[in-house]
C-alpha cells in the first residue's frame, strides 16, 4: 500500500538539514570545561543530532535524501576521528570534503551529460527543463567549489569558536541567499512549485 504521509514541510526540511549544525553550535557555546572538552562534546552532539535528523526524515517522509546520507557518511567518521584524536582539524575539514565531493559529482555529471543533480534531488523541481537542470547544476557546482575554498581559508585564519560561529551564522544565510538567487532562473525554465521559495537546499557542509 502506498505511503500516505505528506512530504516534509519547508520548516521540517530546514530542521532536518540545519538542526544538527544548530545543536553543534549550542553545545560548543554552553558546554563547560576547556576548549578541547567543548570541541569533543559539540562533535559528539553533532553526530547524535545527525542520526536523529535521519530518523526524523524517515519517520515523517519515509525517505532519507541521498544528500543527507552522504553528509552523514562523512560527519560520523570525521566526528569519530575528532573525538579519538582530540583534534578539531578533522571536523573542520569535513565541510571542505563534503563541498568538494558534491562539486566533483556534479562536475562529472556536466562533463558526461548525466543529470546527476536531478537524480539526487529526484522530483524536487517539478517541470524544470533539461536546460534548467544543467544551469542549476553549473550554479551549485560553482557554489560548492567556492564554499570548499572558503572553509579552508576560514579554518586556518579563525579560532575554533570563530570558525563555529562562521559555520553557523554565515554559511547558512549564504546558502539560503544563493538558493533564492536561483529562483528566477528556475521559473524561467519551467519550475512549477506553488511556492518557489520552497525549493530544496544543498547539504549542510
Amino acid at each position: 500500500m502506498a505511503d500516505s504521509r505528506p512530504a516534509p514541510s519547508p520548516g521540517l526540511r530546514m530542521l532536518i538539514d540545519f538542526g544538527p549544525l544548530a545543536v553543534f553550535f549550542l553545545v560548543n557555546a554552553y558546554a563547560p570545561g576547556l576548549q578541547i572538552q567543548r570541541i569533543i562534546a559539540a562533535t559528539a552532539a553533532f553526530m547524535v543530532a545527525m542520526v536523529a535528523a535521519m530518523l526524523l526524515s524517515w519517520w515523517k517522509a519515509k525517505h532519507i535524501s541521498p544528500m543527507l546520507w552522504i553528509t552523514a557518511a562523512l560527519v560520523l567518521p570525521f566526528g569519530a576521528l575528532t573525538i579519538y584524536y582530540h583534534d578539531q582539524s578533522f571536523i573542520q575539514m569535513k565541510p571542505t570534503i563534503v563541498y568538494t565531493m558534491f562539486a566533483v559529482i556534479l562536475g562529472y555529471g556536466l562533463i558526461s551529460g548525466k543529470p546527476l543533480l536531478q537524480m539526487l534531488l529526484q522530483t524536487a523541481y517539478p517541470g524544470l527543463s533539461a536546460k534548467g537542470w544543467r544551469l542549476l547544476t553549473i550554479n551549485w557546482t560553482g557554489f560548492f567549489i567556492a564554499m570548499a575554498a572558503l572553509n579552508e581559508v576560514m579554518r586556518h585564519v579563525l579560532s575554533w569558536d570563530q570558525w563555529v560561529t562562521f559555520k553557523t551564522w554565515a554559511v547558512i544565510p549564504m546558502t539560503l541567499v544563493f538558493a533564492m538567487l536561483n529562483i528566477p532562473m528556475l521559473l524561467k525554465h519551467g519550475l512549477q512549485l506553488e511556492k518557489p521559495e520552497d525549493t530544496p537546499l544543498p547539504p549542510e557542509g
